[in-house]
C-alpha cells in the first residue's frame, strides 16, 4: 500500500523514495520533523474536540467571545501536547517554549477558520447546541486517515470541509508558494486525496484547496479528467520504481541534495551495497 507522501516524494527525488521504501534508510529526526508531528497531533486533538465545543454553544455569542473560546481550547491543546513529547524535545535540545511559539500561529489560523465557519452559520441559521451540530455545515475535519484498496494508497488529508453533498480535501502547507497556482507536488497530493475521497464518500469530487499558511493563501486546484489521470500514471510508475531492483540515478537538482536527511547514505556506495546484501539474506 502506497502512501500518498511516497507519491508526492516521487516528483521531488526517485533515488530518495527507493532508499526509503526498499532499502528502509530513514532520515534522522530533525527539529522540523517533531515540530510536525506535534502539529499533526494538536490537529487530531483539535478535530476530536469540535463537536464538544459546538455543542457546548447553547446562546448567541459575539465573534470576540467565539474566537476566544476556540482560541482558548487549542491552546490547551497544544501545551498538553507539547508536554508529551517534553523527553524528545530535550534530545533534540528544544525547549518547549519554542515550539509554542512556532506552532501557535499555525494553531491560531486553525482556530479563526473554526470560529469563523461557526459564526456565519450561526448568524444565518440562529441554531444552538446540539441543533448546530447536527445543521452544521461544512464540518471541517483535521487528520482525516482514509485508505483505498482499489488504488492502492492510503493518506492523511491536513483538513476536509464535509457538506450535504461533497466533500473538499483542503492542504496546509508551510513554506513558500508559487507566483501562480500550487507546486506540483502539492497537486498531485490533493489529487490523490480527491480520489480517496470519492471512493470514501461515494460522491465527485470536483475541487479542493492548497493553503500556503506562511503567506496565508488559499489557491483552488480544480480536480479534471487530466489531474486524474496524471495521478494514475504516477501510482503506476510509483510501483514500478518498487518493485524494480535498480538503484536510480542521482538527483540532478544539487539544492535538493544539500537538504536531504540521508544526503550521506545516498553517495555511499559501500553502505547501499551492504544494506542490499542484507535484505537479500
Amino acid at each position: 500500500m502506497l502512501s500518498v507522501s511516497a507519491l508526492a516524494g516521487y516528483l521531488y527525488c526517485q533515488r530518495k523514495i527507493y532508499l526509503q521504501y526498499v532499502l528502509r534508510f530513514f532520515e534522522p529526526i530533525k527539529p522540523a520533523t517533531i515540530k510536525g508531528t506535534i502539529r499533526h497531533q494538536v490537529h487530531e486533538a483539535i478535530n476530536n474536540k469540535e463537536e464538544e465545543i459546538v455543542t457546548s454553544i447553547t446562546k448567541k455569542l459575539s465573534k470576540e467571545e467565539l474566537f476566544n473560546l476556540y482560541r482558548n481550547t487549542h491552546a490547551d491543546i497544544l501545551k498538553e501536547t507539547i508536554t508529551k513529547y517534553k523527553d524528545q524535545l530535550e534530545k533534540l535540545n528544544l525547549s518547549p517554549e519554542e515550539i509554542l511559539k512556532k506552532v501557535w500561529p499555525l494553531i491560531m489560523e486553525e482556530s479563526i477558520t473554526r470560529a469563523k465557519n461557526i459564526w456565519e452559520f450561526m448568524q444565518t441559521h440562529l441554531v444552538y447546541g446540539k441543533d448546530l451540530w447536527e445543521k452544521l455545515t461544512p464540518k471541517i475535519k483535521t487528520e482525516y486517515r482514509i485508505t483505498s484498496e482499489k488504488l492502492g494508497i492510503r493518506g492523511i488529508i491536513d483538513q476536509i470541509e464535509v457538506y450535504e453533498k461533497g466533500v473538499v480535501p483542503v492542504e496546509l502547507k508551510t513554506g513558500s508558494c508559487p507566483k501562480e497556482g500550487v507546486w506540483p507536488n502539492h497537486k498531485i497530493q490533493l489529487a490523490a486525496y480527491a480520489l480517496l475521497l470519492e471512493e470514501g464518500f461515494s460522491t465527485n469530487v470536483k475541487e479542493g484547496f492548497i493553503t500556503y499558511l506562511d503567506v496565508k493563501q488559499r489557491r483552488h486546484v480544480p480536480i479534471n479528467p487530466f489531474l486524474r489521470q496524471e495521478l494514475l500514471d504516477l501510482i503506476t510508475k510509483v510501483k514500478n520504481l518498487l518493485n524494480n531492483k535498480d538503484l536510480p540515478d542521482f538527483e540532478k537538482n544539487q539544492n535538493k541534495c544539500n537538504k536531504c536527511g540521508i544526503k550521506d547514505i545516498c553517495h555511499s556506495p559501500k553502505t547501499i551495497e551492504k544494506r542490499v546484501k542484507e535484505i537479500v539474506e
